[in-house]
This record gives structure tokens, sequence and C-alpha cells, in this order.
């Protein structure tokens, strides 16, 4: 059985695009970031929790985790969880980079094998006016969002580059990754 260890519809839809049968389980995991833990460790860390935390409520699945940690500048750039907090932070994100730290996590409990990938993804935004993020954020509501915007909808109009070895981790699950992952744990995805 392969469970995803996730509550995000972004990455239930994603993983959904390998045409595997997979069960979704919520792992209620802290992810407050540790004092001083770099962003790229962060999603690192919460990657492997959730997939932990799966391997416990399921300990005979291959069970998925991963997490995504945006920053700007050295500034960790979390869901904003309100109209007022994404105002700030694509205020801040305006004409600037940011870089989307994705972690994926693939844990079989039965083996104790755990594989884990980081792909960063650097995003480059368009200078925005504040008449243009309001309408953005009233159109989309990206609340649950780290940085605010969803490239795979009307957000991708506020970004003028994206570089990634990973297309599908700037969306929270990097599917190129995660294939080999499966793949060397005996799941062919074709």
């Amino acid at each position: 059985m392969l469970l995803l260890a996730s509550t995000s519809v972004y990455r239930r839809e994603l993983l959904a695009r390998l045409r595997l049968d997979f069960q979704v389980f919520p792992p209620r995991v802290d992810e407050t970031p540790l004092p001083g833990e770099p962003p790229e460790q962060t999603a690192l860390r919460l990657a492997e929790a959730k997939a932990r935390a799966g391997a416990t409520a399921f300990p005979r699945a291959l069970v998925i985790g991963s997490d995504q940690v945006a920053e700007l500048d050295g500034q960790r750039l979390d869901k904003p969880g309100s109209h007022a907090n994404a105002v700030q932070q694509l205020t801040l994100l305006s004409g600037r980079s940011a870089v989307f730290h994705t972690a994926v996590a693939l844990l079989n409990p039965q083996t104790g094998a755990l594989r884990k990938h980081l792909v960063p993804t650097r995003v480059v935004f368009r200078p925005l006016s504040s008449r243009q993020i309001d309408a953005y954020l009233r159109s989309e509501q990206p609340y649950d969002c780290a940085g605010s915007a969803k490239s795979e909808g009307l957000g991708i109009a506020l970004i003028q580059a994206i570089e990634a070895t990973d297309p599908t981790a700037l969306i929270g699950l990097p599917l190129i990754a995660l294939t080999d992952m499966l793949a060397a744990e005996g799941v062919e995805v074709v």
C-alpha cells in the first residue's frame, strides 16, 4: 500500500498524476522550525517527520512525506493564513526572487529504508502593484500556500521566471525525485 502523509490537496492532486493507488493520512506534525534551523533543513526534517507519522499509523505502507519552506533573503515565508499576511508577503516578494525548498521523504517501515530529496526552486516575481496583489488574493485566496502564490493557478501571472529541475516541486511534491524513490522500492510508475 502507498500512503501520502499530507493534508494538502495540492500534493494529493500531484500524486494522482502518477496513476498509482494510494491512501491519504493527516500526519499532525508540529511544523514549527527549530531555533536557527535553515529553511532547507526544516523542509527535510518535516518531510521525514510526516512520513514517520504515517508509518506509525500504517506500518505496512510505503509512506510519502513532503514539506515546503519558502525563503526570501534568509527570511522564512510561511503559509500566510490571512489576507493581511498574504498582502505583506506579496509586497515583500514584488520584483524580487525567492527560493522554495521542497523536500520529499519516502519511508518503508518494514525495511527501515528512508529516502529523502530536496528540490530548490528559484522564483522571480514581477513588480506588483497593491491593486494587482489585492485582486489576485481576492480571486485565488492562496492563504494555505507558502509565499502566497499558486503557480498552478492565476499566481503564474505574478511570476517572471521559475528556475527548477522539477516543475512539480514548486506546487509541493517533486514527482521526478519521488518516481526515482518509488522505483528504488520496487514500485514502477509506468
